[in-house]
């Protein structure tokens, strides 16, 4: 492994549990130095004499003064999360003493860890990839047990390794290609077309793939926003409430009483849904409510998907349709009509609505019908693919997209140059593109700009 840059051979220390009171904090280093540094302040076993993953208790002091009584966790390269020595203390969760640790080491020599410094290390050390380092930023994200499955599977390396087989599978067809231009002169091919052919179509299918499975993980990792819209006291807060299992939105017989936007979040089954309250949708000359009204119609275009509420009691099928076509929303955002006050509606105004596709009928006062509008959300979004999402690779991050996007262009450019008869040079130039795009998924080909860019997305300490 090479030498690396004097930054990173540097120990480094941070604490790794979240700021603030608690019973326990902990304090991390990692480095050359990590062990030797705690031995000069730890009063106990020696450590430089203990075995790796194992734990001690002790005192740790500055002097002869004592900080705290901790237990120290030993962590033996390359056996650790870094690959380095590492030393984790425990300690009591006080502010002062976290901060007299912190002080008390770089006094000895240590640095102060930058954000994600300790996942960086660990892969530019090779204890993974890119691609797993950014999963664990994903999995300390993760809020629903869809995010943290996925986030699992990449961190314990499924993504990685199907990608590390598309690029082993071109590899070797790059390579005869490259030898075929150093034996440009003699006119002959290594490399099969038919074979590549056959061999690239199907790897362009599997990057198409991954790539059309980027719209659901966006979906795992940020949740759905579903915006609930519709006439003024159609019932639009009263819905949220009732979703929310919480007073969050004031209720209120009077028109236009939700003049801004009001947004929270519920897990439905482990998917998580950000449902937004919105302005009653009119024209109105009030100033502060057309506001709402105009961040509404913004908000709506923004929607995974739209509640569209309506009052069973003064709505036609027709005045229904055209007040959701007012909105001109996206073809691609689908809107599920929400016919509300079933408990007080006639027999004649429930049968106008009960055969109308994408509509579920509710009264949102008592809470009928809200068990199937939640069920109908699940099957909507269930639709997309969500129940495979812990039997195949998954994409959530946009980086990672648009790699994949890169892939595929160049992939196309290849085949194309193939039907085309295209010369081997721009056909090998191409396929080290798509391998290019390929390998910066995993790390295998990276710059510093872009490893800064990714790891100090990372809380400090990680």
């Amino acid at each position: 492994m090479a030498a690396l840059p004097p930054a990173l051979s540097d120990t480094i220390v941070a604490l790794s549990t979240p700021p603030g009171a608690g019973a326990i904090a902990l304090v991390r280093l990692s480095g050359a130095a990590a062990i030797s540094l705690t031995d000069a302040v730890f009063s106990g076993k020696t450590l430089a004499e203990q075995p790796s993953h194992t734990l001690h208790y002790g005192t740790i002091r500055d002097e002869s003064r004592i900080i705290d009584e901790v237990v120290v966790s030993l962590f033996r390269a390359p056996n650790s999360y870094t690959r380095e020595d590492v030393v984790e203390i425990s300690c009591h969760g006080s502010d002062y003493i976290v901060q007299q640790l912190l002080l008390l080491f770089t006094r000895h020599g240590a640095r102060l860890a930058e954000a994600g410094e300790f996942t960086k290390r660990a892969f530019l050390n090779g204890a993974f990839d890119l691609a797993q380092a950014e999963a664990v930023a994903d999995l300390i994200a993760a809020d629903s047990q869809l995010s943290h499955q996925v986030a699992m599977q990449q961190m314990r390396g499924g993504f990685s390794r199907e990608l590390k087989d598309l690029r082993a599978r071109l590899v070797q067809f790059a390579a005869l290609l490259e030898l075929e231009l150093d034996f440009g002169e003699e006119d002959v091919e290594f490399a099969d077309r038919s074979g590549l052919l056959v061999l690239l179509t199907e790897v362009r299918g599997l990057v198409q793939r991954l790539l059309r499975s980027f719209e659901l993980g966006n979906v795992i990792k940020n949740g759905v926003t579903t915006v609930i819209a519709g006439r003024p006291n159609a019932g639009k807060s009263t819905l949220l409430n009732a979703l929310l299992n919480e007073e969050r939105a004031i209720v209120s017989e009077v028109a236009g009483t939700t003049r801004d936007l009001i947004e929270d979040e519920v897990s439905l089954d482990g998917i998580r849904f950000r449902f937004v309250d919105t302005a009653g949708l009119r024209d109105t000359t009030d100033l502060v409510e057309s506001i709402g009204v105009e961040r509404t119609l913004k908000r709506v275009q923004q929607a995974a998907i739209i509640l569209y509420l309506f009052d069973l009691t003064d709505t036609t099928p027709a005045a229904l349709q055209a007040q959701i076509d007012d909105l001109q929303l996206p073809s691609s955002t689908p809107v599920l009509a929400i016919g509300n006050k079933l408990d007080v509606a006639s027999e004649e105004e429930i049968a106008a609505f009960r055969a109308r596709p994408n509509t579920v009928l509710i009264a949102a006062s008592r809470g009928d019908g809200l068990d199937e509008l939640r069920q109908v959300l699940l099957s909507r979004v269930r639709g997309e693919g969500l129940d495979r999402a812990g039997s195949s690779t998954i994409v959530t991050n946009l980086r990672h997209a648009r790699s994949l996007e890169s892939a595929a262009l160049a992939l196309d450019a290849v085949l194309a140059g193939i039907s085309s008869g295209t010369g081997t040079e721009l056909l090998a130039a191409d396929l080290r593109q798509a391998l290019a795009a390929l390998g910066e998924i995993t790390g295998e080909i990276s710059s510093d700009d872009l490893l800064t860019s990714i790891f100090t997305q990372f809380c400090i300490g990680k």
